[in-house]
């Protein structure tokens, strides 16, 4: 086994809805971030058969044109798709205690609700538009 190559994936896929409002800011050099968490619901059958739900909660954040773009569209309950990859990250409190945490850096972010504007990134602006708008990092 110690031979054995993995492939180098680091990719995530969701749909969810927002659980509150996208956060809205800036880096010292400038750069916006926004981040804002998004609940992924699924249903089963339990071993009775009735249906259950299941949540999990993950923290979304995007950069740049993304960021406020998200800031600008997005509120508590929408729904959006977003493409991305997992990122850890770490850093150590004033105290001296080491914290971490795992969340999505989104790539792209489409917008599902079908009130959402029909605006799309400057690298997009040739698509043909459609009821969901998508933004995409560049």
């Amino acid at each position: 086994m110690a031979g054995l190559k993995l492939p180098n994936i680091n990719s995530v896929l969701l749909a969810g809805r927002l659980t509150r409002d996208p956060e809205l800011r800036y880096t010292p050099a400038g750069s916006a971030v926004c981040t804002f968490p998004l609940a992924i619901n699924r249903w089963y059958k339990d071993a009775t058969g009735q249906r259950q739900e299941d949540v999990c909660y993950v923290n979304i954040v995007t950069w740049r044109e993304i960021a406020e773009n998200c800031s600008k569209n997005l509120h508590k309950s929408s729904a959006v798709l977003i493409e991305g990859k997992l990122e850890n990250r770490r850093w150590e409190t004033e105290s001296g205690q080491k914290k971490s945490t795992v969340e999505i850096r989104a790539e792209r972010v489409q917008f599902l609700d079908q009130t959402a504007p029909s605006i799309r990134a400057p690298s997009q602006k040739n698509l043909q538009t459609t009821e969901a708008t998508e933004y995409t990092e560049k």
